[in-house]
């Protein structure tokens, strides 16, 4: 009986002698940082007119892969890092791999005209703390119009006139710019890489199409001065704009 209760004690002893052994190393070694060099997934959703990432920053150096999701309902893109995502069309996303090699902070933005001055821009943090993103903007994009159309009393024609609109960035093409009176039907192709629309000013404001699709419509117009323009922001200020004359 003597020798079973020394044989446990010493059991005992060396189990404790083990568990100290093992806290010590663990203390001597704690849990390491992330490391350099490491892959980080990252989101950023765009919409009108901000980018939301779900890390605004990565604590050391290494690379990061942002998945970019268009959220909005026009175009958009996401250049950082000397690297950037083709031109995103609502709902579609891309992936874009950026190794950052310096600590630092690293400039994004939306490239196509207009939406980074809207907001669409700011800093990517890489082993620094990261920095605070500016308060969302007040200010509403606005469109350059052309001057309210005008028209004259006379009744609508009896003309039927078939029009090919074809939309790039940023100019319309008309097949004619005289257009006898009556019933008219535009053919509005969008042969750009951006989404665009084709709105004829207190008329008819058609829809905002993705490159490669069309949309067709028919317009009664008496005679008359009419201006159009694309709606999409910033559009009409880069050239989307025109005037066609509808004749008796």
């Amino acid at each position: 009986m003597i020798r079973r209760v020394v044989g446990t004690l010493g059991l005992l002893a060396v189990a404790a002698a083990g568990l100290g052994l093992a806290t010590g190393l663990a203390q001597a070694h704690p849990a390491a940082p992330q490391a350099a060099n490491a892959t980080t997934h990252i989101t950023v959703a765009a919409s009108e007119f901000k980018f939301v990432f779900s890390k605004r920053s990565i604590p050391a150096v290494g690379t990061v892969i942002f998945t970019v999701v268009n959220k909005g309902k026009i175009s958009h893109n996401f250049k950082i890092g000397g690297k950037a995502t083709p031109n995103l069309l609502p709902g579609k996303s891309a992936k874009l791999t950026v190794k950052f090699t310096k600590k630092g902070h690293y400039a994004y933005l939306c490239t196509l005209p207009g939406h980074a001055g809207a907001g669409m821009k700011g800093t990517f943090s890489v082993g620094v703390a990261a920095v605070k993103p500016p308060p969302p903007t007040t200010t509403t994009p606005t469109t350059t119009t052309q001057p309210t159309t005008t028209t004259s009393t006379v009744p609508v024609g009896n003309g039927k006139t078939t029009v090919t609109v074809n939309m790039v960035e940023y100019a319309f093409q008309l097949s004619q710019s005289t257009i006898p009176s009556g019933q008219i039907t535009f053919v509005i192709n969008n042969k750009g890489n951006e989404v665009h629309n084709f709105a004829i000013l207190g008329n008819k404001a058609g829809a905002q199409i993705a490159p490669g699709t069309s949309e067709t419509w028919t317009v009664a117009l008496p005679p008359g001065t009419y201006n159009y323009q694309c709606d999409v922001p910033f559009h009409a200020s880069f050239g989307m704009v025109g005037q066609f004359t509808v004749t008796p």
